[in-house]
């Protein structure tokens, strides 16, 4: 669903956002061939619940995490670590400066497939990689312990590093959460910086049964509600500031304002309770 969104936005003209890869991700899967990919397939448009404003979140998401990679990464950041890497392509996409490993960690057969699909095209529908550039794949379920693939595929503790958790943690237990807030302020050093998103507090049952999420569970059978996992969910913010990171907290609406589109709030909405953070562990 976020490779559909990440395909629309590339092929719209104010694109926030490019994955020239995602595309052939939807098509390579039987469950999502037919969905679209452009916005021309989109038959409501911007009005579209699902395709139009969940994909324009997803695509604004997608930037704005963008963004924080590649400031990291210039600032001084070695190596960044995508936490449920899923079938984003940001090892491949983005322009790393020279030097950077990126590392990818999923479940195995995630992997596979996007190894699969990416063997497969053409080297000219591929985005060219940033020269000097590494990437790295470790398959490992993140609700285990992790930490040790991780070192183990030679990532190094002592260096700076930018950590992206994008849309992973909605769908994690709470403990794993904790252990993975734990791993990441063990092995990060003094200037890493940590992305991630949340939701903040209970939503109303309303809003459970807003457009969004009856449009995705009717239209396309992807149910976000069952996805969701349901125990209270841990203060990640508030852990992370306890170990000494600072942390800012963002909504969407807020790069919505500064980007000059992406969603905007509305009545018993699904992404109102949505929560963007950047942590920074500060230097010695």
């Amino acid at each position: 669903m976020v490779a559909a969104a990440r395909a629309l936005e590339t092929h719209r003209p104010d694109a926030l956002a490019r994955d020239v890869h995602a595309e052939h991700f939807v098509r390579a899967s039987p469950a999502s061939a037919h969905w679209p990919v452009r916005p021309e397939q989109v038959s409501r448009g911007e009005a579209d619940p699902l395709w139009g404003r969940l994909g324009r979140y997803f695509g604004l998401r997608t930037r704005v995490l963008d963004d924080f990679l590649l400031r990291e990464a210039y600032g001084g950041a070695r190596q960044v670590v995508l936490l449920g890497a899923g079938l984003d392509t940001r090892a491949l996409r983005l322009d790393w400066p020279p030097g950077r490993t990126v590392y990818e960690i999923d479940q195995e057969e995630v992997l596979a497939f996007k190894a699969a699909v990416l063997d497969g095209l053409p080297p000219e529908r591929r985005a060219p990689r940033s020269p000097g550039t590494t990437r790295v794949t470790i398959a490992v379920d993140l609700r285990l312990d992790w930490g040790g693939a991780l070192t183990g595929a030679g990532f190094d503790p002592a260096a700076p590093t930018a950590w992206l958790a994008e849309g992973l943690l909605l769908y994690l237990p709470a403990a794993a959460e904790r252990r993975l807030v734990a791993t990441v302020d063990a092995l990060g050093a003094a200037g890493s910086a940590l992305a991630y998103e949340v939701k903040h507090g209970v939503e109303a049952a309303a809003v459970r049964d807003s457009s969004v999420y009856r449009e995705a569970r009717e239209r396309i059978g992807v149910d976000l509600l069952a996805l969701f996992d349901g125990e209270p969910r841990p203060d990640t913010a508030a852990d992370l500031a306890g170990r000494g990171w600072t942390t800012t907290v963002r909504t969407p609406f807020h790069f919505t304002r500064h980007h000059g589109r992406g969603p905007r709030p509305e009545p018993r909405d699904a992404l109102a309770a949505n929560r963007w953070v950047f942590a920074h562990k500060p230097r010695g």
